[in-house]
């Protein structure tokens, strides 16, 4: 389905905490957006919001690209507030998915 990684880490930053930013991360998605699958859905259309003009996309995807941003922005507070300052981020991957006929 999807990753995340935290990237940029401080080079001291135990595993332990590393995995726990990691699944406050997803965790707080998952919780504003609904699930993982409406993650997808919203982290797509904020990828294709960052190419297209916002007259171009079609108004639900342009209301989902927002709604991806203000999830992730709280979804970073949330997985940082125990680490401090820290020029680290968050990487999600989207898994790319064999097609079976």
């Amino acid at each position: 389905m999807y990753t995340i990684t935290l990237q940029d880490a401080p080079a001291d930053l135990p595993e332990l905490a590393r995995a726990h930013a990691e699944h406050l991360f997803r965790r707080t998605l998952e919780r504003a957006l609904g699930g993982p699958e409406q993650v997808l859905a919203a982290y797509k259309a904020w990828t294709t919001a960052e190419d297209t003009a916002e007259d171009e996309m079609a108004p639900e995807d342009v209301a989902l690209a927002k709604r991806w941003i203000a999830a992730a922005g709280r979804a970073r507070g949330d997985a940082f507030q125990a680490m401090g300052e820290t020029e680290a981020w968050f990487e999600v991957r989207v898994a790319k998915q064999s097609h079976v006929r």
